[in-house]
């Protein structure tokens, strides 16, 4: 894994919290009844444009995450290896037209358009501890719909334990997905236990800032599951089916020792090669510096209250 390096970003350029709030409220205003509509440039790739979300209980009292670090320091291995790569690389993918399959184990089998998803399903405007497994965390404002109101609408069978996620594999638009080298398999792959896709918690999230999804971030579609390592947050969805059998997960196909299936948040189960205790938040403390602010890691990411019984029984040191 590369050495933790914070990008290097100007003060000047972070927009701050309370300039970030305004700023929605003003962009909420003006879509209006444009809410879900999404203004396409020349070469048919979404442009940031504002989206109208309703505000949610789920939010944290905390100082959010700088715009600038959240979407310029990213792990988005379809567009390569290093933090950057994604915002650097990511601007020829066109995530317009787009369509999510929902198959497998339902009663009502489905391709949902996008954009019709947005002006049909509530969207939701949340606030998300989030945390990555190389011990670094962000505070993130998403903006998604409840992954459980996607799933009452194709019915599953009762036959039905697993929700296994799909990404898109377009090497043309994404220089991680070509070359002799390859870091794993492609498509990317995840999945969740039903019980935990169904969580209130769990999110399909489609805006970010206030504003659509950014190619960098997981355009035009992505997981958000804030109890867990944010390898479980697959990005650019095409395909969600409902399984029986527990589906792979793409990290644990590559490196089985040290990602597991489960990916929950627990600072008592070290990564071999780093410890899990304690996280360093991104934008806080003296992180321009040259280090983030450090601080104990909470169990399940600050979300045991709600997640917890989750895995009543289980032992989480086995089940990693």
């Amino acid at each position: 894994m590369p050495v933790y390096r914070p990008p290097r970003i100007a003060s000047s350029e972070i927009t701050p919290e309370d300039v970030y709030l305004n700023r929605r409220r003003f962009m909420q205003a003006a879509a209006g009844a444009a809410a879900g509509s999404i203004a396409l440039g020349a070469a048919g790739t979404a442009r940031a444009e504002p989206l109208t979300a309703k505000p949610s209980a789920y939010k944290v009292n905390e100082p959010m995450t700088p715009e600038k670090i959240v979407t310029s320091y990213n792990n988005f291995y379809e567009f390569g290896t290093n933090k950057a790569d994604p915002v650097n690389n990511s601007a020829p993918f066109k995530p317009r037209p787009w369509t999510v399959v929902v198959d497998g184990l339902v009663n009502k089998p489905q391709t949902f358009d996008i954009d019709k998803m947005i002006a049909e399903f509530p969207v939701e405007e949340r606030v998300y501890r989030m945390r990555c497994v190389e011990a670094w965390s962000m505070v993130i404002p998403w903006d998604g719909i409840p992954l459980a109101a996607l799933l009452d609408k194709v019915e599953p069978l009762g036959s039905a334990k697993y929700v296994a996620f799909e990404t898109i594999v377009r090497p043309e638009e994404m220089p991680g997905q070509t070359g002799l080298f390859q870091p794993m398999k492609w498509p990317y792959v995840e999945g969740l236990r039903l019980d935990e896709a169904r969580h209130p918690l769990t999110l399909l999230a489609v805006g970010l800032y206030g504003q659509t999804l950014k190619n960098q971030n997981g355009a035009p579609i992505r997981l958000v599951v804030p109890w867990k390592y944010g390898f479980k947050g697959i990005k650019s969805i095409v395909r969600i089916s409902l399984t029986e059998h527990q589906p792979p997960n793409s990290w644990n196909i590559l490196q089985p020792n040290e990602y597991g299936f489960y990916a929950n948040v627990n600072p008592e189960v070290d990564h071999p090669r780093w410890s899990q205790a304690t996280e360093r938040r991104l934008g806080g403390g003296g992180f321009f510096g040259g280090s983030a602010e450090q601080r104990p890691t909470l169990p399940f990411n600050g979300y045991a209250e709600e997640v917890a019984g989750l895995y009543a029984g289980m032992d989480l040191r086995k089940n990693f």
